[in-house]
């Protein structure tokens, strides 16, 4: 199954929570909490604008983002856990 996003929405899957604190603490897995940081998978087309064209996304396919705490609505996809968000809630883009 494949998923499109619309309009200026985004595909994001979750990286993986970190398994350690900064000083070395393992954390249980009740303890973690969900990462803000994830991978683009795919983005829609962009927002429609008034004059009928479309406005370009800031991020693309293979970005990694951080975004808000609240961003978008969880979906499950073939045993696998995505977010649909809107462009605004994502916060920046991690350059390496």
């Amino acid at each position: 199954m494949k998923i499109r996003p619309l309009s200026d929405r985004i595909l994001v899957e979750r990286l993986e929570a970190e398994m350690k604190t900064a000083g070395g603490i393992v954390l249980p897995e009740s303890a973690k909490e969900k990462p803000q940081r994830g991978k683009v998978i795919c983005t829609g087309d962009g927002k429609l604008l008034d004059d009928g064209s479309r406005s370009k996304l800031q991020v693309k396919k293979g970005d990694e983002v951080l975004f808000t705490s609240y961003a978008g609505s969880e979906v499950k996809l073939d045993g696998n856990e995505y977010l649909i968000m809107d462009e605004s809630d994502i916060m920046a883009i991690v350059e390496k």
